[in-house]
């Protein structure tokens, strides 16, 4: 089949990211954007360009009709949906196939059927897969929670059905906060998803957040190894890395077949990820979620493969992507990812936009920078705040702490605030530097007795 131009249904790195991919495959681009981005790198980067909208991502970028229309208006025959807004989106990607445009991800009903994450738990458990103890699906009531906490016991956790990143969430260690809890989960819910439902499942303390990178062709899914992302705070990932210091080959292996098994349970076709937590302790892991979308740290797993995932994603998606067996899919080394973002961490990490006056990147052997930021750039308050995404590659993984060392000492930004000087005391905690984090790692170990400690 082959595709010609894409359009780009995103901003930011992601965006910079795709044309990229899309330059090196010899095919055209068009970049859509808010007014906010007119004078954006993406948008100076990309062959063509259209405005959808104001600032708002509400006006413009989560505006599937606007995108669909400017991808018919520039005669672009496929859209890249990146990561975030509308990539999850199961009606977008139908509303794109009905207009006779590739969508470059999944198909709306595997979107749909992975996006609820109740009926994903479901799923999981056909294929085999470990899940934790909880609710069958979405509670009904307060009563049904009650009866589901008695049979599986505090402290348990409140999860949005319908989205993640910590929204809809609540941890619960007793009954008498259980209604006041489920009933303030159904509301952010509802606000952040457009879905109040929640269920419910055992809540887990200090343990691994670990996710398995796969793409699939609708018939057979392969993995591409795992990244382990403990390394958060308030469920944001900050740190990745693969491989994961916590598992054996033992575990590694059990973890990445499940992956697989889920992605065939479900005829799954792109790049995906399944996410696990896993108890170090005992060596047992279960499922979390399935995101059906490319993942912020797909460079983490691009460094340790050499296998471009986004090209692919473009291949696959135009029906040329070249065949590949899972005996071929090799891993070198160790690779890292620290997310530097516009916050203040001395002001509980909270978000400053302005005008970015110096911007230095590191480089070097083994170093890599995604970002879309250049000097005189006015960071705007309408998105998030990533300014870049520094990987590094390393032999193995002393060397590539030590090339992440080197890479955020040569960084240099003026302007806003930034998360740099955040890492540098991570890569210098013991703990990390021996692997033994979990996900409440910084706010009960590296910020034990800080007066931000609640704010994490």
């Amino acid at each position: 089949m082959g595709l010609r131009r894409i359009l780009i249904a995103n901003r930011g790195e992601i965006a910079l990211r795709v044309i990229r991919a899309c330059r090196e495959l010899g095919l055209e681009t068009v970049q859509v954007h808010s007014s906010a981005d007119a004078d954006s790198l993406p948008v100076r980067m990309a062959d063509s360009s259209i405005e959808i909208g104001a600032p708002q991502a509400a006006e413009s970028y989560l505006k599937g009709g606007a995108i669909i229309e400017a991808a018919k208006r520039m005669g672009a025959d496929a859209v890249h949906p990146g990561y975030g807004f509308l990539s999850e989106n199961a009606a977008f990607s139908d509303a794109c196939a009905a207009a006779g445009i590739a969508f470059i991800g999944p198909k709306g009903s595997v979107i749909e059927m992975m996006g609820d994450k109740a009926v994903a738990r479901g799923l999981a458990k056909q294929a085999g897969v470990p899940v934790t103890p909880g609710s069958e699906g979405p509670v009904k009531n307060v009563d049904e929670a009650a009866t589901v906490a008695r049979e599986i016991g505090f402290p348990l956790l409140i999860k949005a059905s319908a989205g993640g990143g910590g929204r809809g969430m609540r941890v619960v260690h007793e009954e008498a906060k259980l209604r006041e809890s489920l009933e303030s989960a159904s509301r952010e819910a509802e606000a952040a998803f457009g879905d109040g439902g929640v269920y419910i499942e055992k809540y887990m303390s200090a343990v691994r957040h670990v996710e398995v990178q796969i793409f699939g062709d609708g018939k057979k899914t392969l993995h591409f190894g795992e990244r382990d992302c403990s390394t958060q705070r308030r469920h944001q990932k900050l740190v990745e890395e693969s491989p994961s210091p916590a598992l054996t080959a033992e575990l590694r292996n059990k973890m990445t077949t499940a992956a697989c098994a889920l992605g065939d349970r479900v005829g799954y076709e792109g790049a995906g990820t399944v996410e696990f937590i896993v108890d170090a302790a005992t060596q047992e892991f279960y499922f979390i979620e399935m995101n059906t979308r490319i993942q912020v740290e797909h460079p983490v797993t691009e460094m340790m493969t050499g296998i471009d995932l986004v090209k692919r994603q473009i291949l696959h998606a135009g029906g040329e992507a070249p065949e590949l067996r899972q005996d071929e899919i090799t891993f070198r080394g160790h690779a890292l990812e620290c997310r530097i973002n516009a916050e203040d961490p001395n002001k509980g990490f909270f978000p400053k936009p302005g005008r970015i006056e110096t911007f230095t990147m590191p480089a070097g052997p083994g170093v890599r920078v995604d970002t879309h930021v250049y000097p005189g750039y006015m960071l705007p308050p309408y998105y998030d705040s990533l300014l870049a995404k520094v990987i590094t590659h390393g032999a193995d993984r002393s060397e590539a702490i030590a090339r992440m060392r080197r890479a955020l000492g040569e960084m240099k930004v003026d302007g806003v605030p930034t998360t740099i000087g955040f890492h540098q005391r991570l890569l210098d905690d013991p703990a990390f530097l021996e692997g033994r984090v979990h996900t409440r790692f910084i706010r009960e170990e590296m910020y034990a007795g800080h007066p931000m400690q609640n704010m994490l």
